[in-house]
């Protein structure tokens, strides 16, 4: 399994990596996570992007997919979740796969439409003191804004907030949602329906994968 999915922030593809992860043993690898090893590491290819970083700018696609390339070398089986973002980094890690003799074996799009990706990401709410979550929606707390177990105030981080849920929505359409019709060009794309329940999602998931979906 040499994976890639895709999907608009709050679709639900880190969700169905880390249950992939946890059925097959497929290592679920983000760009996130590697930068954060690499810094934290001070590898060359850390402090390089370390300068970046500090400096408030994107770190280079040369280094992500440089990054990349260590941590997928040696490994017959993978989940990619965040990565690539945009067109030239699918080229490269095209590239960067076929030189590893790793090609891919599925590109999944995880869907969602704008008004239920707005509704899961906006309705967050947070106790700032143990890290506990609440939504609106899917998982209200007892009495509004207040939490169940301490009794303390929530509140909305950042990120959770209507305007930012737009922002990064939008950054998405600009920079990744391209990638659907590269990979559906390519023959490799398969589109799942995220709106559906988790484990109606799994299921799309494992028999889109060819996996058997009764497996516990």
């Amino acid at each position: 399994m040499r994976l890639v999915l895709l999907g608009p922030p709050g679709a639900g593809k880190g969700t169905q990596a880390k249950i992939l992860e946890e059925r097959f043993g497929v290592p679920q690898i983000s760009t996130g996570d590697i930068l954060r090893g690499q810094v934290a590491a001070k590898t060359e290819l850390g402090r390089q992007a370390k300068a970046f970083m500090d400096a408030g700018d994107l770190v280079p696609d040369d280094l992500i997919v440089a990054m990349m390339e260590g941590e997928l070398r040696g490994k017959p089986s993978f989940v990619l979740d965040g990565f690539p973002r945009t067109v030239a980094q699918a080229e490269a890690l095209d590239g960067m796969l076929q030189r590893l003799g790793l090609p891919l074996t599925s590109v999944l799009s995880i869907e969602a439409n704008r008004e239920a990706l707005m509704r899961r990401l906006s309705g967050r709410w947070t106790n700032p003191r143990t890290g506990r979550t609440y939504h609106d929606e899917f998982n209200p707390p007892r009495l509004p804004r207040i939490d169940d177990e301490d009794g303390g105030p929530l509140v909305q981080r950042r990120d959770d907030t209507i305007d930012v849920v737009a922002e990064r929505l939008a950054t998405y359409d600009e920079k990744t949602a391209p990638l659907v019709g590269y990979y559906e060009k390519k023959g490799q794309l398969v589109r799942i329906d995220g709106l559906q329940p988790i484990d109606a999602v799994t299921q799309a998931v494992l028999s889109a994968l060819g996996r058997e979906a009764a497996r516990p």
